[in-house]
């Protein structure tokens, strides 16, 4: 009788080891980069998932994630640069499977300007700052929008040149003033096209006190890239954009001193290192 059940036994074994096993042990979630400074973008990925879309929310905001394959998922997201130092845990739920990965924000040291300016450029008047927060309050609805994935593989620059002026610099205007930049500034001739950093519709296309002529793109799932200081619109709202198109010209419109262009980018209504966004793999 021993000598049977050996012979029961172990078939039943191999079919647990190698019928069961894959579907249990074959999700797999990463996230890269596993480092990032505050303000960086990074990617969650899901393989191994099946048909179940996976489920994270991370400070209580919930992921949107699409496919990238054969039971392959992603959602990107950040944290804002204000951030403090150190490890950030986040559970990815799927199916019946929970796993956690860690991200790790590592202390960075932005750099800082002082600037003497007129107290008029430093301090709005009552006209000018009813505008600003006008506008403040109409951009602000627009991070809001819950819309399906629009952007298509990996994100580019609008402009083959230089960044002028880095995201999270400190201004120190008179003294006193603190003004941290929220975007990148690229070196552009007046007139150079600026281009979409992937494929998305246009959401805002009109003049803004600070940012001039502004275009918003919106990507998809919380990512809205925004073009400023423009001197001519080539989309207009509703418009539907791909990837490197051209969607106006650079100008020094608004809050500007010379031609540039101002580039930002929100994933999920925080402000983020569109550098970051465009190193991503995806």
């Amino acid at each position: 009788m021993k000598k049977g059940r050996t012979v029961i036994i172990l078939p039943l074994i191999f079919y647990l080891l190698f019928a069961v096993a894959p579907s249990v042990f074959a999700l797999t979630v990463k996230v890269l980069p596993t480092e990032i400074s505050p303000g960086d973008a990074f990617v969650i990925k899901v393989e191994g998932a099946g048909g179940s879309v996976p489920e994270a929310a991370p400070g209580g905001n919930s992921l949107d994630f699409t496919g990238c394959g054969k039971g392959c998922f992603e959602a990107i997201d950040s944290f804002g640069v204000d951030t403090h130092p150190g490890s950030y845990p986040i559970k990815v739920k799927a199916g019946q499977t929970d796993l956690k990965i860690t991200v790790t924000v590592k202390r960075t040291v932005f750099p800082t300007i002082n600037l003497t300016l007129p107290e008029k450029e430093v301090i709005l008047g009552a006209k000018n700052l009813e505008r600003a927060k006008r506008e403040e309050k109409l951009l602000e609805a627009i991070w809001r929008r819950d819309t399906p994935r629009l952007w298509e593989g990996g994100f580019v620059f609008p402009l083959p040149t230089e960044v002028s002026s880095p995201f999270g610099l400190r201004r120190v205007m008179n003294g006193e003033r603190i003004s941290i930049h929220k975007g990148i500034d690229m070196k552009g001739r007046a007139g150079q096209k600026v281009r979409a950093c992937n494929s998305g519709r246009v959401v805002l296309a009109r003049n803004l006190f600070f940012g001039g002529n502004t275009v918003v793109l919106d990507h998809g799932t919380g990512i809205y890239s925004i073009y400023m200081h423009l001197s001519r619109f080539d989309v207009q709202p509703g418009e539907k954009v791909s990837k490197g198109q051209t969607i106006g010209l650079v100008g020094s419109t608004g809050r500007a001193t010379g031609p540039h262009l101002h580039f930002s980018v929100k994933v999920g209504d925080i402000s983020t290192n569109p550098v970051s966004l465009i190193r991503l793999p995806l």
